[in-house]
């Protein structure tokens, strides 16, 4: 059994909440502008004391308006400045933080608010309020909704004016660090989102070991760094990145739409971003497709090749001479513009939620970009693990944080131990009865591998494995972020269990769809459904299926797929709001499609 352990650098004192780093700053460096908030499409500093006066008024509003100490208050909002704003509050307020996605359902919003038995909720948009207002009549918990649109979160601290700061700040001391923080549901690939308990010492614990682990402070986390976070805060990871950077002092800026991100990297030049590996693929994608419609393909096959030669060359003693040479040109033709998409001064992203792959890795950090790729779960407060500066082995997901155990059982699973692992399901025994075994291991679920010097890979999923009816188990992922690599496909699900051979269902990316179209002759106004069966369409997915199919066996080998008419989406049930696809619900309601694979074949 295979076990590695990184000890501790901060444990939390039983009187710390994660409250204490807004008023901490305030008292410290009160006069740092380390926020950035979008007023009339211009950019304005928030300084830490402006933030901590706006948290003590808006935590009075709370008290005034009744919500009581562990009270719970949901958050339903796309990222923006008021979510982080709200949050410190309900935490100064002595409550705890009920967060929903922008893109959640009805159903979905009305188990959370009726679930968490949330008394108070904040909601971005007045389509958000509706939502919510439509849903009342079956949350009788619920007493009031305040809008961040209609300006309600302005009277909400007038209506605070009569409470004193005294009482706001005895409140927030009240509050230990075993007390809970955040009740986050998960955005569930299968089944009802279940609710993590999650204590501000979970928090601390978390955000306090990255920020000491080697090398973060010196080159991601400080206050000479600046960050745009445009992923959902509902989502761990991003709300982590969040804590992170108001406890480092990191400038932070926020946008919710991401139509407009490409503008707003340009305008707030961040230094690092945090983004899932879609997005990696889709720039990489989007440039080598480009370079190639612009008969420069060559000259970016070359380019990709050297920036993935000279990352390597980092890890084994450094480039040479004549790499340096050709890694200067190309930084000039093509690395330069590409880092301009993202503001130009990115050189560190954070990534997660699913697997980058090594080559990817190796690109980016080869133009600049270095993506430290992480793996953590909601029940982990975000990352268990991560790739560090002067600490990285591209293609893994890192090291075990300080303070972490990572263990893999005799059957390939990932077990995880440390201060950030939560306390359980919210209300469900029996659900968190399963995710703990009789030593206190948090079982994740997923597979994986670790080395001698505590790089832990991820392979796959247990449930996730597919075995086909002679017995031959098949990790899908491996062939799903192959196939993701191309500039066409969008989305795809391997499938086979119980079948007699390996297929694939595959989406198209509609965003390039027009391009492809134009190169190759067809009618503008055909849909993906008009060209699902298209010769030429099939040869391009074919390229796909060959690519991918190279990382395995024949046995594991895809023999057959399906371009389906319509892309997956959030709106439609097929993904997560962090773009990762639920299988069990694609599965389920394509069904005629998978028989369709095996009938005609």
């Amino acid at each position: 059994m295979q076990e590695f352990t990184v000890p501790a650098r901060y444990v939390p004192a039983s009187d710390a909440t994660m409250a204490d780093d807004v008023f901490d700053n305030a008292d410290l460096y009160p006069d740092q502008a380390a926020f950035g908030r979008r007023v009339a499409g211009e950019w304005t500093d928030v300084t830490c004391k402006e933030l901590a006066g706006e948290v003590t008024a808006v935590a009075a509003g709370l008290i005034a308006a009744g919500v009581q100490a562990g009270d719970r208050v949901a958050l339903f909002s796309a990222t923006r400045f008021e979510w982080m704003l709200c949050d410190a509050a309900i935490w100064t307020a002595g409550a705890v933080t009920v967060p929903i996605y922008e893109t959640s359902s009805s159903d979905q919003v009305e188990w959370i608010i009726g679930d968490s038995g949330a008394v108070f909720a904040f909601a971005g948009s007045t389509e958000q309020t509706e939502t919510i207002a439509l849903l009342r009549a079956g949350l009788p918990a619920l007493r009031e909704v305040c809008t961040f649109d209609l300006g309600d979160l302005e009277g909400l601290s007038t209506r605070g004016y009569d409470v004193p700061d005294a009482e706001v700040q005895a409140r927030r001391h009240a509050v230990r660090s075993d007390s809970l923080a955040t009740i986050v549901y998960t955005s569930g690939t299968t089944g009802r989102p279940k609710g993590c308990a999650i204590t501000h010492a979970n928090l601390l614990f978390e955000v306090n070991n990255v920020a000491l682990a080697d090398g973060v402070v010196e080159n991601v986390l400080n206050d000479t760094r600046s960050t745009l976070l445009f992923l959902p805060l509902a989502h761990i990871l991003a709300r982590m990145i969040q804590l992170a950077v108001i406890h480092s002092r990191v400038r932070l800026g926020h946008t919710g739409d991401m139509r407009n991100v490409p503008p707003q990297l340009a305008e707030f030049r961040p230094t690092s971003v945090l983004s899932v590996p879609r997005v990696f693929e889709k720039i990489y994608n989007t440039a080598k497709h480009t370079a190639v419609a612009g008969g420069k393909g060559r000259i970016f096959a070359i380019a990709d090749a050297t920036a993935v030669d000279y990352s390597k060359a980092l890890d084994t003693g450094g480039p040479g001479l004549w790499l340096r040479a050709k890694h200067a040109v190309f930084d000039r033709l093509v690395y330069g513009k590409m880092r301009a998409a993202l503001g130009g001064r990115v050189d560190y992203s954070v990534s997660g939620g699913a697997p980058l792959g090594a080559r990817l890795g190796h690109f980016f950090r080869g133009i600049g970009i270095n993506v430290l790729e992480g793996y953590g779960l909601t029940e982990t407060c975000a990352g268990a693990t991560l790739n560090l500066p002067g600490s990285q082995r591209i293609g893994s997901v890192g090291r075990p944080l300080p303070g972490v155990t990572i263990r893999i059982a005799p059957d390939g699973e990932v077990l995880i131990k440390g201060g950030q692992v939560f306390q359980g399901y919210w209300r469900n025994e029996k659900a968190t009865a399963e995710v703990f075994d009789a030593d206190g291991w948090f079982l994740t679920g997923d597979i994986g591998e670790l080395d001698a010097d505590g790089f832990l890979t991820i392979t796959g999923r247990k449930k996730d494995l597919i075995v086909t009816s002679s017995g031959k188990n098949v990790a899908p992922a491996v062939l799903e972020d192959r196939l993701r690599a191309h500039w066409l496909v969008s989305q795809c699900v391997v499938v086979g269990d119980g079948r007699p051979f390996i297929a694939a269902l595959v989406t198209i990316d509609e965003a390039v769809l027009p391009d492809w179209k134009r190169e190759h002759g067809k009618p503008a106004d055909a849909t993906v459904a008009d060209l699902r069966d298209d010769p030429d369409l099939r040869a391009a997915v074919q390229e796909a299926i060959t690519h991918a199919n190279k990382a395995v066996s024949a046995a594991e080998a895809i023999k057959t797929f399906r371009v389906l008419p319509n892309d997956f989406t959030v709106e439609t049930g097929e993904l997560t709001p962090t773009l990762k696809v639920k299988r069990v619900s694609v599965v389920r309601s394509l069904e005629a499609e998978i028989e369709s694979l095996y009938h005609r074949s």
